[in-house]
């Protein structure tokens, strides 16, 4: 793959901790929700922070093949990503559950069915979710 951009981020104190940007655009306070034993205080997280970039992804995606396909969106276009976590079946560690809701006003219904569609083959964020992704390990 010829990479075109990098982002990168580093974590400290895992989920009840800080993480930010090398470029110093993001730098948040991260807190454990209560639901996964922690304070929930007033930090974001990880899983947060993944809905977020999904959905603001998968909506580039979306304007981008209705772009191609000659559809206008309207500016009311949204994307919502919900993002759960919880231990995986096979008890060696836990998973994601990912869903997407996409509101398309003023498109007719097969239209916005058929953008979407198209959009979850552009997306990365969702050729992750659907193929996995290669992942370097290394110790610094």
């Amino acid at each position: 793959m010829n990479v075109l951009y990098r982002a990168e981020a580093t974590a400290t104190g895992g989920r009840t901790g800080t993480a930010k940007t090398s470029d110093g655009r993001l730098a948040v306070t991260l807190d454990t929700p209560k639901e996964l034993g922690g304070a929930g205080g007033d930090g974001t997280n990880p899983e947060q922070l993944f809905a977020s970039g999904y959905s603001a992804c998968f909506l580039g995606a979306l304007k981008y093949v209705a772009a191609q396909k000659k559809v206008t969106l309207s500016e009311q276009t949204t994307v919502t990503a919900t993002v759960g976590i919880g231990p995986r079946d096979d008890g060696k560690g836990f998973g994601l559950e990912i869903a997407l809701s996409v509101s398309i006003p003023g498109i007719e219904r097969a239209i916005a069915e058929d953008l979407v569609a198209a959009a979850d083959v552009v997306c990365p964020y969702s050729h992750l979710a659907h193929n996995g992704a290669a992942v370097a390990l290394s110790v610094a």
